[in-house]
């Protein structure tokens, strides 16, 4: 009973069908990350990270986790350049951890200089966004796994992962849309 309560609870929080998510030529929420600056947290508003910029954002559910660090954070590494030659300002992670959390993670996957991993740690902007998941016992409130393409803070582009990962949000994806 357990395993089809959380069975139902994760289907339900994989769901696109949404009415308040964000879309592609929505403006992005206007919100603060966090971001660890000379060793100390700093509030970094959405309007520094977008306006006047080309941003490529992946969305991941936790630091450290299996998908994330083996393969989706990865993929944009590898790709930076790539992606940074087809006129992108920057590539930013966001999670739902804290930011000293996403500082160890930055420096134990080399992301350092090629992604910059910016903390929700309330996950404050992606309910804002409505890319949240609530996973309950299992992590609670998380991001879903997407990217997008923002251009001077509009939404150009967007991959929300279906409860079956089918890889939409990853590097190549995201190289095909630039």
């Amino acid at each position: 009973m357990q395993a089809l309560r959380r069975a139902q609870i994760t289907a339900r929080s994989f769901s696109t069908a949404r009415y308040n998510m964000v879309k592609v030529g929505d403006k992005i929420p206007a919100g603060t990350f966090k971001i660890i600056r000379d060793g100390a947290p700093t509030d970094v508003p959405t309007s520094e990270v977008f306006d006047g910029k080309k941003v490529v954002v992946l969305g991941v559910p936790g630091a450290f986790t299996p998908t994330c660090s083996n393969s989706h954070l990865p993929g944009y590494i590898e790709k930076d350049a790539e992606i940074k030659n087809k006129g992108v300002d920057s590539i930013i992670c966001l999670s739902v951890n804290d930011c000293f959390v996403m500082d160890a993670w930055s420096k134990d996957v080399g992301a350092t200089g090629k992604v910059d991993l910016y903390a929700d740690g309330g996950a404050t902007w992606h309910k804002a966004a409505d890319l949240a998941q609530d996973l309950g016992d299992f992590g609670g409130p998380r991001a879903q796994r997407y990217s997008m393409v923002v251009e001077n803070g509009e939404i150009k582009s967007l991959n929300v992962e279906p409860a079956a990962a089918d890889q939409c949000s990853f590097a190549p994806n995201i190289l095909k849309q630039l």
